[in-house]
Protein backbone atom coordinates (compact mmCIF):
# COMPACT_ATOMS: atom_id res chain seq x y z
CA UNK A 1 0.00 0.00 0.00
CA UNK A 2 1.77 3.05 -1.30
CA UNK A 3 2.47 5.77 1.65
CA UNK A 4 0.75 9.55 0.09
CA UNK A 5 1.79 11.07 3.04
CA UNK A 6 4.34 10.89 6.07
CA UNK A 7 7.64 9.60 6.99
CA UNK A 8 9.14 7.03 5.18
CA UNK A 9 8.07 3.32 6.33
CA UNK A 10 11.25 1.64 6.05
CA UNK A 11 11.98 -2.06 7.10
CA UNK A 12 15.54 -3.62 7.92
CA UNK A 13 16.47 -7.36 7.58
CA UNK A 14 20.05 -8.49 8.63
CA UNK A 15 21.05 -11.95 7.39
CA UNK A 16 23.44 -12.09 10.33
CA UNK A 17 25.55 -15.13 9.55
CA UNK A 18 26.32 -13.84 5.96
CA UNK A 19 27.47 -10.56 7.63
CA UNK A 20 29.59 -11.89 10.70
CA UNK A 21 31.41 -14.59 8.15
CA UNK A 22 31.90 -11.65 5.88
CA UNK A 23 33.62 -9.06 7.64
CA UNK A 24 30.66 -7.85 9.90
CA UNK A 25 31.49 -9.45 13.16
CA UNK A 26 31.56 -7.11 15.32
CA UNK A 27 28.38 -4.94 13.75
CA UNK A 28 26.72 -2.74 16.25
CA UNK A 29 23.16 -2.97 15.81
CA UNK A 30 22.42 0.52 17.67
CA UNK A 31 24.52 2.36 14.81
CA UNK A 32 23.01 0.18 12.26
CA UNK A 33 19.54 1.37 13.49
CA UNK A 34 21.10 5.00 13.70
CA UNK A 35 22.29 4.34 10.17
CA UNK A 36 18.90 3.51 8.78
CA UNK A 37 16.65 6.12 10.43
CA UNK A 38 19.05 8.97 9.16
CA UNK A 39 16.48 10.54 6.77
CA UNK A 40 13.78 10.39 9.90
CA UNK A 41 12.20 7.25 8.60
CA UNK A 42 9.48 5.68 10.52
CA UNK A 43 11.08 1.98 11.16
CA UNK A 44 8.26 -0.21 11.14
CA UNK A 45 10.40 -3.89 10.82
CA UNK A 46 14.14 -4.29 12.40
CA UNK A 47 14.41 -7.70 11.87
CA UNK A 48 18.16 -9.89 12.48
CA UNK A 49 18.13 -13.45 11.68
CA UNK A 50 20.57 -15.25 14.27
CA UNK A 51 21.77 -18.82 14.01
CA UNK A 52 22.07 -20.65 17.36
CA UNK A 53 23.88 -23.58 18.21
CA UNK A 54 21.17 -25.07 20.43
CA UNK A 55 22.77 -28.22 21.26
CA UNK A 56 25.94 -26.36 22.18
CA UNK A 57 24.15 -24.21 24.30
CA UNK A 58 23.09 -27.37 26.20
CA UNK A 59 26.07 -28.24 26.63
CA UNK A 60 28.07 -25.68 27.60
CA UNK A 61 26.76 -22.89 30.01
CA UNK A 62 29.02 -20.33 29.35
CA UNK A 63 28.29 -19.99 25.98
CA UNK A 64 24.42 -20.37 26.12
CA UNK A 65 25.14 -17.31 28.72
CA UNK A 66 26.71 -15.43 26.01
CA UNK A 67 24.00 -16.32 23.55
CA UNK A 68 21.47 -14.76 25.94
CA UNK A 69 23.59 -11.91 26.94
CA UNK A 70 24.24 -10.66 23.33
CA UNK A 71 20.43 -11.38 22.24
CA UNK A 72 19.12 -9.31 24.85
CA UNK A 73 21.27 -6.60 23.76
CA UNK A 74 20.20 -6.35 20.57
CA UNK A 75 17.00 -6.65 21.98
CA UNK A 76 17.60 -3.20 23.64
CA UNK A 77 18.16 -1.31 20.74
CA UNK A 78 14.78 -2.19 19.46
CA UNK A 79 15.26 -5.39 17.00
CA UNK A 80 13.32 -8.62 16.59
CA UNK A 81 15.11 -11.85 16.32
CA UNK A 82 14.51 -14.85 14.58
CA UNK A 83 16.90 -17.97 15.40
CA UNK A 84 17.74 -20.42 13.10
CA UNK A 85 18.74 -23.23 14.90
CA UNK A 86 22.68 -24.89 13.64
CA UNK A 87 22.58 -28.22 12.14
CA UNK A 88 25.32 -30.37 12.35
CA UNK A 89 26.18 -32.50 8.78
CA UNK A 90 28.70 -35.19 8.40
CA UNK A 91 30.72 -35.26 4.75
CA UNK A 92 31.17 -38.48 3.19
CA UNK A 93 34.88 -38.05 5.09
CA UNK A 94 33.51 -38.27 8.14
CA UNK A 95 34.08 -34.15 9.03
CA UNK A 96 31.39 -32.75 10.42
CA UNK A 97 30.05 -28.97 9.30
CA UNK A 98 27.56 -26.77 10.53
CA UNK A 99 24.37 -24.59 8.61
CA UNK A 100 22.39 -22.30 9.56
CA UNK A 101 20.30 -20.88 6.52
CA UNK A 102 18.09 -18.21 7.22
CA UNK A 103 17.35 -16.90 3.46
CA UNK A 104 14.34 -18.33 2.87
CA UNK A 105 12.81 -16.86 6.09
CA UNK A 106 14.16 -13.31 5.51
CA UNK A 107 13.01 -13.74 2.17
CA UNK A 108 9.13 -14.37 3.23
CA UNK A 109 9.10 -11.76 5.89
CA UNK A 110 10.18 -8.71 3.57
CA UNK A 111 7.97 -9.99 0.95
CA UNK A 112 4.61 -10.12 2.97
CA UNK A 113 5.56 -6.53 5.25
CA UNK A 114 6.76 -5.26 2.09
CA UNK A 115 2.81 -4.18 1.66
CA UNK A 116 3.20 -1.63 4.20
CA UNK A 117 6.92 -0.59 3.54
CA UNK A 118 8.26 2.34 1.48
CA UNK A 119 11.50 1.27 1.69
CA UNK A 120 13.85 -2.10 2.52
CA UNK A 121 17.18 -2.26 3.92
CA UNK A 122 19.17 -5.68 3.34
CA UNK A 123 21.98 -6.34 5.31
CA UNK A 124 23.89 -9.10 3.50
CA UNK A 125 26.06 -10.06 0.53
CA UNK A 126 24.25 -12.62 -0.50
CA UNK A 127 23.57 -13.01 -4.28
CA UNK A 128 20.58 -15.40 -3.50
CA UNK A 129 18.69 -12.44 -2.66
CA UNK A 130 18.80 -10.97 -6.32
CA UNK A 131 15.38 -12.22 -7.25
CA UNK A 132 13.72 -10.34 -3.95
CA UNK A 133 15.10 -6.82 -5.17
CA UNK A 134 13.65 -7.36 -7.72
CA UNK A 135 10.39 -8.04 -6.25
CA UNK A 136 10.05 -5.36 -4.12
CA UNK A 137 11.07 -3.28 -6.39
CA UNK A 138 8.33 -4.28 -8.78
CA UNK A 139 6.24 -3.89 -5.57
CA UNK A 140 7.04 -0.01 -5.35
CA UNK A 141 9.77 -0.36 -2.61
CA UNK A 142 13.36 1.24 -2.87
CA UNK A 143 15.77 -1.47 -1.75
CA UNK A 144 18.90 -0.37 -0.52
CA UNK A 145 21.92 -2.69 0.37
CA UNK A 146 24.66 -2.86 3.64
CA UNK A 147 27.31 -5.14 3.29
CA UNK A 148 31.55 -5.34 4.26
CA UNK A 149 33.11 -8.19 2.09
CA UNK A 150 32.58 -10.71 -0.83
CA UNK A 151 29.50 -8.86 -1.75
CA UNK A 152 27.27 -10.27 -5.16
CA UNK A 153 28.35 -7.50 -7.93
CA UNK A 154 24.89 -8.65 -9.33
CA UNK A 155 23.07 -7.69 -6.01
CA UNK A 156 25.55 -4.34 -5.34
CA UNK A 157 24.11 -3.14 -9.44
CA UNK A 158 20.63 -4.15 -8.82
CA UNK A 159 19.51 -2.44 -5.47
CA UNK A 160 18.90 1.11 -5.55
CA UNK A 161 21.69 2.34 -3.49
CA UNK A 162 24.92 0.09 -2.03
CA UNK A 163 26.67 1.30 1.20
CA UNK A 164 30.01 -0.38 2.55
CA UNK A 165 29.32 -1.16 6.16
CA UNK A 166 33.14 -0.42 6.40
CA UNK A 167 32.72 3.37 5.86
CA UNK A 168 29.60 3.84 8.44
CA UNK A 169 31.37 5.55 11.77
CA UNK A 170 31.08 3.05 14.38
CA UNK A 171 29.60 0.60 12.53
CA UNK A 172 32.42 -1.55 13.33
CA UNK A 173 34.92 -0.61 15.94
CA UNK A 174 38.23 0.48 15.40
CA UNK A 175 41.86 -0.77 16.41
CA UNK A 176 41.77 2.31 18.91
CA UNK A 177 38.86 4.22 19.64
CA UNK A 178 40.07 6.42 22.20
CA UNK A 179 39.66 9.43 19.83
CA UNK A 180 36.28 9.73 18.17
CA UNK A 181 36.30 8.91 14.18
CA UNK A 182 36.63 11.63 12.20
CA UNK A 183 38.65 13.73 14.81
CA UNK A 184 42.17 14.62 14.55
CA UNK A 185 44.32 11.22 15.64
CA UNK A 186 41.61 9.19 14.97
CA UNK A 187 41.37 6.43 12.43
CA UNK A 188 38.89 6.37 9.76
CA UNK A 189 38.23 4.47 6.45
CA UNK A 190 37.51 5.94 3.51
CA UNK A 191 37.94 6.05 -0.68
CA UNK A 192 40.49 7.31 -2.90
CA UNK A 193 38.09 10.25 -4.63
CA UNK A 194 41.29 11.63 -6.80
CA UNK A 195 44.64 11.18 -7.50
CA UNK A 196 47.74 12.88 -9.57
CA UNK A 197 49.81 10.07 -10.55
CA UNK A 198 52.72 12.39 -12.55
CA UNK A 199 52.88 13.90 -8.66
CA UNK A 200 52.12 11.41 -6.22
CA UNK A 201 49.47 12.50 -4.12
CA UNK A 202 45.49 12.55 -3.96
CA UNK A 203 42.98 12.97 -1.96
CA UNK A 204 40.83 10.13 0.69
CA UNK A 205 37.39 11.00 1.01
CA UNK A 206 35.39 9.61 4.53
CA UNK A 207 31.94 9.77 5.98
CA UNK A 208 32.57 12.11 9.24
CA UNK A 209 28.74 11.69 10.48
CA UNK A 210 25.79 9.85 9.79
CA UNK A 211 23.41 12.56 8.81
CA UNK A 212 20.19 12.42 6.06
CA UNK A 213 22.49 14.35 3.62
CA UNK A 214 24.86 11.51 2.56
CA UNK A 215 24.05 11.66 -1.04
CA UNK A 216 26.09 15.00 -0.50
CA UNK A 217 29.42 13.48 -1.49
CA UNK A 218 30.86 16.44 -2.26
CA UNK A 219 32.97 17.83 0.88
CA UNK A 220 32.92 21.06 -0.51
CA UNK A 221 29.52 21.85 0.11
CA UNK A 222 29.19 22.83 3.38
CA UNK A 223 26.08 20.86 4.20
CA UNK A 224 28.39 17.66 3.14
CA UNK A 225 29.07 14.97 5.72
CA UNK A 226 32.12 13.78 4.29
CA UNK A 227 35.28 15.41 4.66
CA UNK A 228 38.52 14.80 2.76
CA UNK A 229 42.35 14.23 3.83
CA UNK A 230 45.43 14.75 1.82
CA UNK A 231 47.29 11.90 0.37
CA UNK A 232 51.44 11.37 -0.13
CA UNK A 233 52.28 8.01 -2.12
CA UNK A 234 54.52 7.33 0.73
CA UNK A 235 52.06 6.75 2.81
CA UNK A 236 50.21 3.73 0.51
CA UNK A 237 50.94 0.52 1.27
CA UNK A 238 53.38 -1.05 -0.33
CA UNK A 239 51.52 -3.73 -2.57
CA UNK A 240 48.82 -1.74 -3.49
CA UNK A 241 49.79 -0.50 -7.15
CA UNK A 242 49.11 3.81 -7.42
CA UNK A 243 47.86 2.74 -11.13
CA UNK A 244 44.53 1.16 -9.94
CA UNK A 245 43.59 4.94 -7.88
CA UNK A 246 41.56 6.58 -7.88
CA UNK A 247 39.06 4.23 -7.00
CA UNK A 248 35.77 3.60 -4.87
CA UNK A 249 36.12 0.23 -4.96
CA UNK A 250 39.22 -0.28 -2.39
CA UNK A 251 38.66 0.91 0.98
CA UNK A 252 40.97 2.26 3.03
CA UNK A 253 42.29 2.72 6.65
CA UNK A 254 43.93 5.51 7.80
CA UNK A 255 45.39 7.75 10.95
CA UNK A 256 44.51 11.66 10.70
CA UNK A 257 46.52 14.22 10.93
CA UNK A 258 47.10 17.78 10.78
CA UNK A 259 48.05 19.42 7.36
CA UNK A 260 50.42 21.78 7.60
CA UNK A 261 49.46 23.70 4.89
CA UNK A 262 45.80 23.95 5.15
CA UNK A 263 44.22 25.30 8.35
CA UNK A 264 41.82 22.98 9.78
CA UNK A 265 42.53 20.02 6.73
CA UNK A 266 43.79 16.37 7.46
CA UNK A 267 46.61 14.55 6.33
CA UNK A 268 46.18 10.25 6.29
CA UNK A 269 48.80 8.66 7.50
CA UNK A 270 49.94 4.95 7.21
CA UNK A 271 47.17 3.80 5.25
CA UNK A 272 46.37 -0.03 5.20
CA UNK A 273 43.57 -1.21 2.37
CA UNK A 274 40.70 -2.53 4.30
CA UNK A 275 38.66 -4.48 0.80
CA UNK A 276 38.81 -4.12 -2.31
CA UNK A 277 35.37 -4.84 -4.35
CA UNK A 278 37.53 -4.45 -7.81
CA UNK A 279 38.04 -8.41 -6.98
CA UNK A 280 41.88 -7.40 -7.29
CA UNK A 281 42.49 -7.86 -3.30
CA UNK A 282 46.00 -9.33 -2.17
CA UNK A 283 45.02 -11.00 1.24
CA UNK A 284 49.15 -10.70 2.07
CA UNK A 285 47.93 -6.69 1.95
CA UNK A 286 44.97 -6.39 3.58
CA UNK A 287 43.68 -6.22 6.86
CA UNK A 288 40.43 -7.84 5.92
CA UNK A 289 38.34 -5.17 7.69
CA UNK A 290 38.23 -6.10 11.92
CA UNK A 291 37.65 -9.75 11.51
CA UNK A 292 40.50 -11.25 13.02
CA UNK A 293 42.36 -8.46 14.47
CA UNK A 294 39.60 -7.12 16.80
CA UNK A 295 37.42 -10.41 17.55
CA UNK A 296 39.70 -10.93 21.31
CA UNK A 297 39.31 -7.18 21.97
CA UNK A 298 36.45 -6.52 22.78
CA UNK A 299 34.04 -9.39 21.56
CA UNK A 300 34.80 -12.01 24.14
CA UNK A 301 31.10 -12.02 25.01
CA UNK A 302 29.45 -12.32 21.38
CA UNK A 303 28.59 -15.48 20.35
CA UNK A 304 29.78 -17.68 16.90
CA UNK A 305 28.25 -20.61 15.81
CA UNK A 306 30.72 -22.91 14.97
Amino acid sequence: MPNSSGPTRLGVYVDAENIKCNGGFSLRYDVLRRFAAREQAKLLRLNTYLAVDQQRGREDPEYGERIRGYQQAVRDSGWKIIEKPVRWYQNEDGTWISKANADLDLAVDAMLQSDRLDQVLLVTGDGDFLQVVKALQNKGCRVELLAFKNVSRALQHEVDAFYSGYLIPGLLPMRDARIPWGELGSRVRGVCTSWEGSRGFGFLRFLKDITAEMWITDSRNPESPYQTAFLHHSDLPGHLDPADLPSRDIIFEFDLEPSEREKGGFVARRCAVVHRYDGKGDSRGERNGTDAAERGQENAGKPTAV
